[in-house]
């Protein structure tokens, strides 16, 4: 056994130690009390003898039984005193010897032979009965009645004088069996009480452990980040914790348990994602990372992704399902907006190489191994590559950013620079299309406070959509306007839901203004149209002609993924304005959108 387990034993016997003093205490006091009862009833009657037959009384046994009731009353005041509480022993000899030395001791004064096998035997009787405890004290207590009886006929010859050899063997025969008996069942009783005492603490550091255990695993499901659940086959959840309560937005798991008791239909968006998912636990007994889109109990849907098992009985039958679910909603708009990253990187750079890629291509045409650049040319291409630049930085910002998007950096900008910036650089497709580019905003226009990259790309992308969708010979016009928010007004009813569509904060928006407040109400603003005179929109398409992935109204010469229109929607609205279109069948289009004043933020 090593020091663990000799410790372990060692602080065991202790404790048992501990236990068995109490209970022989605890004994003590009835066994005394009914002793004490059993002396007075004796000395009582001897009284009564000496009174009725004097002649033939002895006064020594009344003084003996007068001597066993206060052996035993001592013992009684003692109990509760100190002394009893920690030598809990002695006072069980005291008590055995009041009732058995003590009678002794007066027999021999009286100078009687008899032998007390009477008293000794009920003495012997109910110490084992209601002491069963320390067989070795009960020994000694025999003991010591055995040699004070012999000592005191040995000195007196009372005994050994008055019976036969063969009498006082079978006393003493008699004595030995009866004492053996008392003590064997002491000593088995301990045994059994020990064994006992054993395993109950055996059991009650078991059940500690074991709360120990439950416990932790308690914390562990209480405090868990993913939600824990177990459903039963026909859709009712049996259990779940906190983290599954908070995913699904309830207050508490027991609403969870209360309110999803059809599971395909209260939580999957898709009602098929349940069969599928019953499907793949059937076939394989486990699913990982299987994903769905849910409803939480506010009617708001979140992504989640599911690790489940099935639990069978000895037999095979299905019990449950038990398993783990983790709120991916994050995670996929993370996704998102690396599709959107990837997306807005080849629409936002085709422009600029496109136009740069025509001039080269002219030059190319022409004969002789050395061509001569004008300085203009020189000066174009040097600003599309540095253009190319800063919309690479841009885009690298919004993936950063993630959800969180862009942050713009504002600052008081020139309108009418920046139009002519995008009209420069989309000069080549201009030419192509044999396109007429009016810019008509005006010299003494107010700055406007933007990102002046962020709004080269709104300018950009409408000129550029505009070429892309309509047959040569386009008429294009750009203007601005200085006007009143409140003021703002639309004729056309298609035009005015796209403006209801676009609250000043989007909460889907990747891309958002830290740095430039959104103006209040009835401050100045401006009010920029991008307008052409091609083949029009229909009005279904107006609805949706900001939304991703929605291309263009006529893509005649489109190869992009729709996500044009859908930049500048965020741009406008990260900037704290709005943007619509207005537009009839075969009258063109035009574009507009609105700007804080820079004066506005000063």
């Amino acid at each position: 056994m090593n020091s663990l387990g000799k410790a372990k034993s060692v602080q065991a016997l202790t404790v048992y130690e501990v236990w068995r003093d109490r209970f022989l205490r605890d004994r003590l006091r009835p066994a005394v009390g009914i002793a004490i009862f059993f002396a007075f009833s004796i000395t009582v009657y001897f009284m009564g003898e000496r009174f009725f037959a004097r002649q033939e009384f002895e006064s020594v046994y009344l003084y003996t039984s007068a001597a066993v009731e206060l052996g035993l009353l001592t013992c009684f005041v003692l109990q509760k005193t100190s002394f009893g509480q920690r030598y809990p022993g002695l006072l069980f000899l005291g008590f055995s010897w009041s009732l058995t030395v003590v009678v002794q001791i007066g027999l021999a004064v009286a100078q009687a032979g008899e032998l007390p096998i009477f008293t000794w035997s009920l003495a012997f009787l109910i110490q084992a009965t209601l002491m069963p405890v320390r067989w070795r004290l009960h020994l000694i207590s025999q003991l010591g009645v055995l040699f004070c009886h012999v000592g005191i006929n040995l000195v007196l010859n009372l005994s050994f004088a008055k019976y036969t050899a063969f009498k006082l063997t079978g006393f003493y025969l008699y004595l030995f069996w009866f004492c053996l008996i008392c003590d064997l069942s002491v000593y088995w009783y301990e045994c059994l009480q020990r064994k006992e005492f054993s395993t109950r603490r055996e059991l009650e550091s078991a059940y500690q452990q074991l709360e120990v255990a439950e416990a932790k695993y308690r914390s562990i499901f209480e405090n868990a980040g993913e939600g824990i659940f177990q459903s039963t086959p026909d859709g009712r959840y049996i259990t779940a914790n906190p983290a599954l309560a908070r995913i699904y937005g309830c207050d508490s798991p027991e609403e969870v348990t209360a309110k999803f008791t059809d599971i395909e239909r209260q939580l999957y968006v898709d009602p098929a994602r349940r069969n599928e998912f019953l499907r793949s636990i059937e076939e394989s007994g486990t699913v990982s990372d299987f994903e769905s889109k849910i409803y939480r109990c506010d009617g708001s849907i979140v992504w989640i992704s599911e690790k489940a098992r099935a639990v069978r009985d000895s037999s095979g039958a299905l019990l449950y399902y038990e398993g783990l679910i983790e709120d991916i909603t994050q995670r996929k708009q993370a996704q998102e907006s690396l599709r959107l990253f990837i997306h807005a990187l080849s629409h936002d750079l085709r422009n600029p190489v496109a136009g740069m890629l025509m001039v080269l291509k002219n030059w190319q045409t022409k004969t002789g191994d050395s061509i001569a650049i004008p300085r203009s040319i020189l000066e174009r291409m040097i600003q599309g590559s540095e253009q190319q630049l800063r919309l690479i930085n841009s885009l690298l910002e919004v993936h950063a950013g993630e959800l969180r998007g862009l942050v713009l950096h504002c600052e008081s900008v020139d309108l009418k620079a920046i139009v002519e910036a995008a009209a420069t650089d989309l000069e080549p497709l201009m030419n192509e299309g044999k396109a007429t580019f009016k810019n008509l905003v005006p010299d003494d226009l107010p700055a406007v406070n933007a990102d002046k990259t962020q709004l080269w790309r709104v300018f950009s992308n409408l000129i550029a959509n505009a070429l892309k969708h309509n047959f040569p010979g386009l008429n294009l016009t750009v203007s601005a306007q200085v006007i009143k928010a409140e003021k703002l007004t639309i004729n056309q009813s298609t035009a005015k839901q796209n403006i209801d569509k676009l609250p000043i904060t989007n909460p889907q928006s990747p891309i958002t203004n830290s740095q430039s407040p959104i103006p209040n109400p009835g401050s100045r603003m401006i009010y920029c149209t991008v307008k052409d005179d091609g083949a029009g929109i229909l009005p279904e398409q107006c609805e949706h002609l900001f939304d991703l992935y929605v291309r263009g109204y006529e893509s005649r010469h489109s190869v992009g993924l729709g996500l044009g229109l859908y930049l500048c929607r965020q741009i406008i609205g990260a900037h704290g304005g709005q943007i619509g279109v207005i537009s009839t069948p075969g009258a063109g289009a035009s574009f507009w959108f609105t700007l804080p004043l820079a004066e506005n933020f000063r």
